[in-house]
């Protein structure tokens, strides 16, 4: 009982004292109290000791802590630059649960099949973000590639790689270091909408596109 007491007054201890941190403080603060509990669970779900859940408490406490990409001022800004870009064009401007950036592409300016081309109503979007990364240097890019489900694994999965390197390649040929972006393709395989109409099988015609400032 005493152990379960602790571990829920190291939750309440992190919410009491977020009140007075900043929006990046508060997050770092929320992962590290997770953890710490998360750790003094199985330290007592063990049979531990005190020492041992105590041990337990901090290995997940440095864990919690370290678990997700800072979200600065920086990365406020350039969200707010890519909603203001992207306004009218139906991409989503999201901030993910781990404190990425995440461009959500719609399916109208998709990708046509079995194509990696970049359309021509892409290309503002990405001259506006090939921008903000420019401006933000120390942000790391990964850019996800996906098919709709029209033709085989040994189509698809390469094709998904294309797509992924002509984003890749449009952004560096407008000043983004090569070396700041990672590239990768998952075929036909997490699809966002149904593969059995058009509709759908346009909206699975993508890439995600994900910016991170890691901690330094």
């Amino acid at each position: 009982m005493k152990k379960t007491l602790a571990v829920i007054s190291i939750g309440a201890l992190v919410a009491t004292g977020c009140a007075n941190l900043s929006e990046t403080q508060q997050r770092t603060a929320i992962g590290t109290g997770v953890g710490a509990a998360a750790g003094a669970a199985l330290g007592s779900s063990l049979g531990g000791s005190g020492g041992a859940t105590r041990t337990g408490a901090l290995l997940g406490a440095a864990v919690g802590g370290i678990g997700t990409y800072i979200w600065s001022n920086r990365m406020e800004e350039q969200k707010r630059t890519m909603e203001q870009a992207t306004a009218g064009t139906g991409v989503a401007v999201v901030q993910t649960a781990d404190n990425q950036l995440k461009l959500e592409i719609p399916s109208d300016i998709s990708f046509d099949v079995g194509r990696a081309d970049i359309k021509s109503n892409f290309r503002p979007v990405l001259e506006r973000f090939a921008q903000t990364l420019n401006a933000n240097p120390n942000t790391e890019v990964r850019i996800i590639g996906h098919t709709d489900s029209t033709g085989s694994d040994a189509v698809n999965n390469p094709l998904s790689v294309n797509r992924a390197s002509s984003t890749r390649q449009y952004l560096t040929d407008r000043g983004v270091a090569p070396n700041r972006i990672v590239i990768d393709g998952r075929g036909s395989h997490e699809p966002v909408a149904d593969n059995g109409s058009e509709q759908g099988r346009a909206q699975n015609r993508r890439v995600e596109i994900f910016v991170a400032e890691p901690r330094t």
